[in-house]
């Protein structure tokens, strides 16, 4: 008898040890929390940008390529990778990112320069990604070849879309400059595109702000394209 249970133990302690494991990139997430933490041990985990927030440059507008569909959808991502004002990223750095990614790894912040490269939505090595999912505010900063008087912000987002909160703006002595914050109305495989009026600094250097914990799973960007003119 003695003999038995000892059996019955171990085979209950392997089936406890194979259960036990990290979660999948793709795996199903928890629903997104979206009320403040409590003070104490876990207040140190951010959450979704605070209703006071700064408010938006004035005269800035925001669309998303989300509602266009088929030919409009096409021509529209087209004639976004051809602006001969527009250029992509050239280096980035994030808050985290998946799995540790760095270099030029799938998901690391490289994976967001250059020019767009995730042609269907949903997880894609291609694209940067957070460390973790639902964990609450990330950022990823981006620089640019040539400093310019921004006119529009174009934020490719492949996987997760919905989740950014905050864009801001460096000028050349590295002052931030924040032009929006709001609710990201984008879906899909889609690009948040926002217009604004030409600054009246010259930036190649700008940062997002995502509120991961707002758009349940893990939320990709495949590029950023700043547009503006140098006069």
């Amino acid at each position: 008898m003695k003999n038995n249970r000892q059996a019955l133990s171990l085979l209950l302690l392997s089936a406890l040890v194979a259960g036990v494991g990290c979660k999948p990139k793709n795996a199903a997430a928890p629903t997104a929390a979206t009320t403040p933490v409590s003070s104490g041990a876990a207040s140190s985990v951010p959450t979704a940008l605070p209703n006071s927030a700064p408010t938006s440059l004035p005269g800035l507008t925001v669309e998303t390529t989300s509602s266009l569909k088929g030919a409009d959808w096409a021509m529209k991502q087209d004639a976004i990778a051809n602006d001969a004002a527009g250029q992509w990223a050239v280096t980035a750095t994030a808050s985290s990112s998946y799995n540790d990614a760095s270099g030029h790894d799938d998901n690391s912040p490289f994976q967001a320069t250059g020019a767009p490269n995730v042609q269907t939505e949903g997880d894609n090595g291609n694209a940067w990604t957070a460390k973790d999912p639902d964990a609450g505010l990330e950022w990823l900063d981006l620089n640019y070849s040539k400093p310019v008087y921004a006119t529009a912000l174009r934020i490719r987002e492949s996987s997760g879309a919905g989740a950014i909160a905050k864009v801001d703006l460096y000028d050349q002595q590295g002052q931030a400059h924040t032009i929006w914050t709001g609710t990201d109305p984008t879906t899909g495989l889609n690009y948040f595109i926002l217009n604004l009026p030409k600054t009246s600094f010259k930036t190649n250097h700008l940062r997002i702000t995502l509120a991961t914990n707002v758009i349940s799973g893990y939320n990709e960007i495949d590029a950023v394209q700043l547009v503006g003119t140098e006069q």
